[in-house]
């Protein structure tokens, strides 16, 4: 494996920590605060709930980190992004293309860490659901 391929795969592994770190955190803190039950690793719901709240995540932080970028850096975040084979996997390959171009890629990861709101990523997640629900017709 070549340096680049090893910088590349620990900044992936790094960044899912983090991302599964904060994710984890925030539904957990959420049911507390509902009192609701602690999240079980083999249940499908929970399963969902933390995969929304990922994706939701990775987007909150493309939009925040990724702001304010040179015309060079977002080329070529643009074109990690387009790299990828789905779009979670384009999620992942954009936040590694901003940690590759930012110096200070870390601490903005952190401010929106601090901005995401997980009930508001859950709602929305909810809507849509509802939604493919009413035009499929379930409940």
């Amino acid at each position: 494996m070549d340096l680049a391929a090893r910088i590349e795969a620990e900044l992936r592994e790094r960044l899912e920590a983090a991302v599964d770190f904060v994710c984890l955190e925030a539904l957990v803190a959420r049911r507390r605060a509902r009192g609701l039950p602690p999240l079980e690793s083999g249940s499908p719901r929970d399963r969902a709930e933390y995969e929304v709240s990922v994706r939701a995540f990775l987007c909150h932080l493309e939009a925040s980190v990724g702001r304010d970028l040179a015309p060079g850096q977002a080329a070529r975040v643009e074109a990690a992004g387009r790299a990828a084979a789905d779009d979670a996997a384009r999620l992942v390959a954009v936040q590694i293309a901003l940690a590759r171009e930012l110096p200070d890629y870390w601490q903005r990861f952190e401010a929106g860490r601090s901005s995401f709101s997980v009930e508001a990523a859950l709602a929305s997640g909810r809507e849509r659901r509802g939604l493919l629900g009413r035009l499929f017709r379930r409940r």
